[in-house]
């Protein structure tokens, strides 16, 4: 009998669209997503996946597929995955979504300071964590943002395929990139799928830290050659998990939340 993984609670019908939609890059040789089994309004069951002690080898493999599954592309920024069943929000942290392309912002600075860091700025502020001087903060790189400063290209292999927009996990941390000892190196479970830079999910990997990290990037950067400048703005592609573990958690959070802002700047 094949071994499955249940989860409750969240939004299952949303996670298994976002599994599915990553898995379609799967034949062109995308990152290796965990299988749907079942999924009802309450439960989400998939294949457990046996992790396995990772290497260099198989953190460069699946560099190389992940760097796949972003050229998949995406229609529009922030839109959710195809088969979408749910609210205009994903996971927990209630992270916005574009649901229709008519609302959806015009670049990636625009749709990163609209749609990731003013929401959980203005919650921080309302809900008294931090003070109009810690909100100015985010709202002036909210500003460079949308001004269109921090803008830089996709990687290549999501322009060579004519796609402005990425196709990203969304939660790209530690916990749901498992190193499996397949010839793709690590399977993606518990996205927060959506139309994104691709740079985002590889910033956030090293948030919490990450095995063979280098090697993950090198061998994405010589399968899709990364923008100039790529390493320069992890900070700014690492705030957006930051801010909203802030919202979540508080606590060391929203220090780290205005850190990484005011690098930005």
């Amino acid at each position: 009998m094949t071994r499955t993984f249940t989860k409750s609670g969240g939004n299952p019908l949303g996670e298994a669209a976002g599994l599915r939609w990553l898995a379609e890059a799967e034949p062109s040789g995308g990152a290796r997503v965990a299988r749907v089994i079942g999924v009802g309004a309450r439960q989400l069951e998939i294949e457990y996946v046996h992790e396995a002690q990772p290497s260099p080898e198989q953190a460069r493999a699946f560099g190389r597929a992940l760097a796949h599954t972003h050229a998949a592309g995406a229609a529009w920024w922030g839109c959710p995955p195809d088969g979408w069943k749910g609210p205009a929000f994903v996971g927990n942290s209630r992270t916005p979504l574009a649901l229709a392309a008519d609302e959806a912002a015009t670049s990636w600075g625009d749709f990163y300071a609209t749609w990731r860091i003013e929401p959980f700025a203005r919650r921080l502020l309302d809900n008294g964590v931090i003070d109009a001087g810690a909100a100015r903060v985010f709202s002036r790189l909210a500003d460079d943002l949308s001004a269109g400063r921090h803008d830089s290209p996709q990687p290549r292999l999501v322009r060579d395929a004519g796609h402005e927009v990425a196709r990203v996990h969304g939660d790209m941390w530690a916990g749901n990139v498992l190193y499996d000892g397949t010839e793709l190196g690590a399977t993606l479970i518990d996205p927060m799928a959506h139309g994104g830079h691709a740079e985002t999910d590889l910033a956030t990997l090293s948030v919490f830290g990450f095995a063979h990290l280098d090697d993950v990037y090198a061998g994405y950067d010589a399968e899709s050659p990364l923008a100039d400048g790529w390493r320069e703005r992890i900070a700014l592609h690492q705030l957006g998990i930051i801010i909203m573990h802030a919202d979540l958690f508080g606590g060391g959070y929203v220090d780290s939340a205005l850190r990484l802002a005011g690098r930005c700047l």
